[in-house]
C-alpha cells in the first residue's frame, strides 16, 4: 500500500492492485477507513482480545525479570543451606554418621560438576543443591561432634563436686549455676555430664566463677518440650553440652577440687570471673533497681534483674534490650568506629598517613571482639559477631558494608558453625529483621544534599528524615519479625512500635555508649559518670516500659499455627527481601501465612511431662489444677493453644474437689477429670476409689495402677516417663490423645547419648 498526496487536501492511497479508475482512494476520511481494514487484514484475530498480553509477551516479561536476577542469586545460598538443616532437625528418627559423609561426597561433586556447566541456570541448580545437601550433613556431623553424656531420669540424690563454671540466668524456681562436674556420686566418669545447670534455693549465696563447689542435688535430663509440638529446650540443652539440671538440696559448700582444670575451662571460668566481678561493681555503682539490666546488657548476667521489669520490657515489647544480640553488638561496633574515624580525622599528622575508614574498621572489629568475650559469648552473641566481622572486614576489602551479600555471608558462616541456630527463634528473628531492614535500604529514596541551606532548616530537614526513619525501621523490623513472635511467644505487643520508637534513641545515644565507656574505665576507677549516664538512661526506659505495659491490650495472645506454615513465611519473607523487582511482592502475603492460616482446636486437657500439674480447658480459658506447680509449662501451653490461664485456687475449688494431693471433678467441671500426685505416700482410704468411680479420665503421677478403675482413660507415671507430655481431644465418645515424646522423634536430645 503506498500513500501520496494529490494536491487541494486530498490524499490518495494506492493498495498496489490494478483494478481501474477504482484503485484510487481519494479523502481524509477513507484514509482512517483504509487503515483499520489494512490492520485488520495484518492481525485479524488480535482485535477480539486486545486488553490482554499474549503468552509470548507474558514470557518474555518473566525472562526480564528473571535477568534482574542475575547478581542476586548467590542470596539464596544460605536460604538452601538452612533449609538443608531445617530437613535434618525435623526428621523423627536419627540418620546414621554414614549418610552425613555420602552427602558431604554428593556436595562436592554437583561443585564440581558447576565447572562443565554452560547455562546460568544450570548452575544456580547446581550450587543451591550442593548447599542444601551440604547443610544436611553439616548439621548430622555437629550433633555427631557434641554428642555427650545424658543423666538418667529418677535418679536420687547425688553429692556433685564441680567447677562453677558460670552463674547462669535465672530460672522459674531461682537463681542458677552452670557446672562442669568432676564427679557425681558412684556415676562412672562416662556416664558423667560434661556440663549440668543447678538451681539454687532462694536466698542461697552465689559461689564465683572459678570455685570448686560441693551440693547435694536431684539430677534429671534437660526437660522435655512444656506440650506436643512446643519449643525443645532439650535441644538446645545438648548442642551447649548440658547433660543434667538439678535441684541443690543444700547450699554449695567451697572443697579442694583435687584435680587441675583443662587449660580451656581454666580460661572460661577466670573470663567469666572478671565478668562476674564487673557485674557486681555496676551493681554496687547504680544500685539493683537499673543496675541488673545495666549488668545484664555489659555482661550477659542476669541475675540482678527485679522480675518486675523482665515483665514490662516482655509485655512492652522490648525484652530484645536484655538479651545480649545484634543491636548491641551494632551499636557498640558502630560507637566504636565513628569514634575512632572521628579521633583519626582530628589529627591530620595520623589522617595523612593511615587510611581512616579501614583503621576505625579494625578498632570496631576489635570492639566487637572485646564485647563479644565480656558478654560471655552466648550464642545470640556469637552471631551478632559473626555478622558485625563480616561487615567490617567488607570494609577493609573495599566493599560495601551493609548488604544482603555480606548479610547471606554472615548467615552462611553462622549456619557453618552452628547448624542447629536455624531452630532458635533469635536465629530466625534476627537474620529475617536485618534482611527486611537492608532491602529497605536499597529502595529507600536517597535525599537531596543542598549546597547551602540555613541551619535552621536544616535541623528541621534531619528531624523529619531521622524521624520517618526511625519510623519506617521500627514498623519493617517489626513486621519481619511478627510472624516468629507469634508463633514462638504467641504474643503480640500492641505498643512495641511506639516503645521501640521511644527507647531506639536512648539506647544508641545515651545507653549503649554509657555502658560501653563505663565498663571499659571502671577498671581505672573512671567509670562512675559515664555508668550514671547509663543508669539515667536504663530508668527512663523502664518507666517507658512500665507506660507500655500498663496501657489497655498492651499484649494480645495470639494461638500458635501449625507447624509447616512458620517455614513457608520465613520463605515468603526471604523472597520479599531477597527477589528484585515487582514480584517481589507475591512474597508479602505469603509472609502473612502465620495470621491467616486457621488455627487446630485446642485440646480439652494438658498434662505435664511428669504428670505432677493438669489443666483443662473451658472455652477460652484454662484451669490449672495445680495453680503453684509447672506454672511455666501450663502458661506456656495455654498461650500457644490461645487460653487465658485461670491461676486462682477458687476459680479451681468451683469447678474440682481438691486436697493437697488430689483433684476429683465437681458438677460443673468442664471436664471428668481426677488426678492424684502423690509419689510415694498414700492416698487417704477410699479416695483412689473415688477418682476413679466419678471420673472419665484419671491422671497418676505414681507408676501404681489401680486393679479396677471404671474410668474410660487411666494414665500413670509409667505413660508420661515414655510419652512425656500429653494433650488430651474428644473423639466422639472416646479420646485421643497426643504425647510430646512421639513429635520430637528418637533423636540424640530426646532419649539421651548411650556411651556404650
Amino acid at each position: 500500500m503506498c500513500i501520496m498526496p494529490v494536491g487541494d487536501g486530498a490524499i490518495r492511497v494506492r493498495t498496489g492492485r490494478s483494478v481501474g479508475a477504482g484503485a484510487d482512494i481519494v479523502g481524509s476520511g477513507d484514509l482512517e477507513r483504509a487503515g483499520a481494514a489494512a490492520s485488520a487484514e495484518a492481525a485479524p484475530l488480535s482485535t477480539r482480545l486486545r486488553g490482554l498480553p499474549s503468552l509470548r509477551r507474558i514470557a518474555g516479561w518473566l525472562t526480564e525479570q528473571a535477568d534482574l536476577q542475575a547478581d542476586r542469586w548467590t542470596l539464596w545460598t544460605p536460604v538452601a543451606l538452612g533449609l538443608g538443616c531445617g530437613l535434618y532437625f525435623g526428621l523423627l528418627r536419627e540418620p546414621q554418621a554414614w549418610v552425613a559423609w555420602t552427602l558431604v561426597v554428593a556436595a562436592v561433586a554437583l561443585l564440581a560438576a558447576t565447572r562443565w556447566s554452560r547455562w546460568r541456570g544450570v548452575t544456580m541448580t547446581l550450587v543451591l543443591g550442593a548447599c542444601a545437601v551440604g547443610g544436611f550433613a553439616v548439621a548430622k556431623l555437629r550433633a555427631e561432634a557434641v554428642k555427650a553424656p545424658v543423666a538418667q531420669a529418677g535418679a536420687r540424690p547425688q553429692w556433685v563436686d564441680a567447677f562453677v563454671v558460670d552463674i547462669a540466668s535465672p530460672g522459674v524456681g531461682g537463681q542458677r549455676l552452670l557446672l562442669a562436674p568432676i564427679r557425681v556420686g558412684d556415676w562412672p566418669p562416662e556416664a558423667t555430664p560434661i556440663r549440668m545447670r543447678a538451681t539454687l534455693r532462694p536466698g542461697t549465696p552465689l559461689p564465683a566463677p572459678g570455685e570448686t563447689v560441693r551440693l547435694l542435688a536431684i539430677l534429671n535430663p534437660p526437660p522435655s518440650p512444656a506440650s506436643p509440638g512446643s519449643y525443645d529446650f532439650a535441644r538446645d540443652a545438648y548442642f551447649e553440652s548440658v547433660g543434667a539440671v538439678g535441684l541443690a538440696l543444700r547450699p554449695p559448700e567451697a572443697v579442694e577440687a583435687g584435680v587441675t582444670p583443662p587449660w580451656r575451662l581454666a580460661l572460661a571460668m577466670r573470663v567469666n570471673a572478671t565478668r562476674w566481678a564487673l557485674t557486681q561493681r555496676i551493681v554496687d555503682a547504680l544500685g539493683p533497681g537499673t543496675g541488673g539490666l545495666a549488668a545484664a546488657m555489659t555482661t550477659g548476667h542476669e541475675a540482678f534483674i527485679p522480675r518486675e521489669q523482665v515483665d514490662n520490657l516482655r509485655a512492652a515489647g522490648l525484652a530484645h534490650i536484655v538479651s545480649i544480640s545484634g543491636l548491641h553488638m551494632a551499636i557498640v561496633g558502630g560507637f566504636a568506629f565513628g569514634l575512632a574515624r572521628l579521633l583519626i580525622a582530628c589529627w591530620p599528622w595520623l589522617a595523612l598517613r593511615v587510611h581512616g575508614k579501614k583503621a576505625a574498621a579494625l578498632v570496631g572489629l576489635a570492639a566487637v571482639g572485646g564485647y563479644l568475650v565480656l558478654s560471655g559469648a552466648p550464642p545470640p552473641a556469637e552471631r551478632a559477631a559473626i555478622t558485625a566481622a563480616v561487615a567490617f572486614a567488607a570494609i577493609l576489602a573495599d566493599r560495601q558494608a551493609i548488604s544482603l551479600h555480606a548479610l547471606a555471608l554472615a548467615a552462611m558462616g553462622v549456619l557453618l558453625l552452628q547448624p542447629e541456630a536455624v531452630t532458635e527463634p533469635g536465629f530466625q528473628m534476627s537474620f529475617a529483621a536485618t534482611a527486611a531492614l537492608v532491602a529497605l535500604a536499597e529502595i529507600w529514596p536517597r535525599p537531596i544534599r543542598e549546597i547551602k541551606v540555613p541551619w535552621a532548616i536544616r535541623i528541621v530537614q534531619g528531624a523529619v528524615t531521622w524521624t520517618a526513619a526511625s519510623i519506617a525501621v521500627s514498623f519493617v523490623a517489626g513486621l519481619a519479625t511478627g510472624p516468629f513472635a507469634i508463633q514462638h511467644f504467641n504474643r503480640v505487643s500492641t505498643w512495641g512500635l511506639f516503645a521501640n520508637l521511644a527507647v531506639a534513641p536512648i539506647s544508641s545515644f545515651l545507653m549503649m555508649p554509657g555502658l560501653a565507656l563505663g565498663a571499659a574505665l571502671t577498671p581505672l576507677g573512671l567509670g562512675q559518670a559515664p555508668l550514671e549516664v547509663a543508669g539515667w538512661s536504663i530508668g527512663l526506659m523502664n518507666r517507658i516500659a512500665a507506660w507500655a505495659a500498663a496501657a489497655p491490650m498492651s499484649q494480645v495472645v495470639v494461638p500458635s499455627a501449625p507447624d509447616w506454615v512458620l517455614p513457608v513465611s520465613f520463605l515468603g519473607l526471604l523472597f520479599a527481601c531477597l527477589w528484585r523487582g515487582p514480584l517481589r511482592w507475591i512474597g508479602v502475603p505469603v509472609a502473612a501465612a502465620v495470621l491467616v492460616v486457621p488455627r487446630p482446636p485446642a485440646p480439652d486437657v494438658w498434662i505435664a511431662a511428669d504428670g505432677a500439674a493438669v489443666a483443662v480447658r473451658e472455652g477460652q480459658a484454662s484451669v490449672l489444677l495445680r495453680p503453684d506447680v509447672k506454672l511455666f509449662g501450663a502458661e506456656l501451653w495455654s498461650r500457644r493453644r490461645g487460653l487465658t490461664p485461670l491461676v486462682s485456687e477458687a476459680e479451681r475449688d468451683a469447678r474440682f474437689a481438691c486436697d493437697r494431693w488430689s483433684c476429683a471433678p465437681g458438677p460443673t467441671a468442664p471436664v471428668k477429670l481426677a488426678a492424684a500426685w502423690n509419689l510415694r505416700r498414700p492416698l487417704k482410704a477410699g479416695r483412689l476409689e473415688e477418682l476413679c468411680r466419678n471420673a472419665d479420665i484419671v491422671v497418676l503421677r505414681n507408676d501404681v495402677r489401680p486393679e479396677s478403675c471404671p474410668a474410660p482413660l487411666v494414665l500413670t507415671g509409667a505413660d508420661f516417663a515414655a510419652g512425656g507430655a500429653a494433650e488430651i481431644y474428644r473423639a466422639g465418645a472416646g479420646w485421643r490423645i497426643v504425647w510430646a515424646q512421639d513429635l520430637r522423634g528418637r533423636r540424640p536430645w530426646t532419649w539421651g547419648y548411650d556411651p556404650r
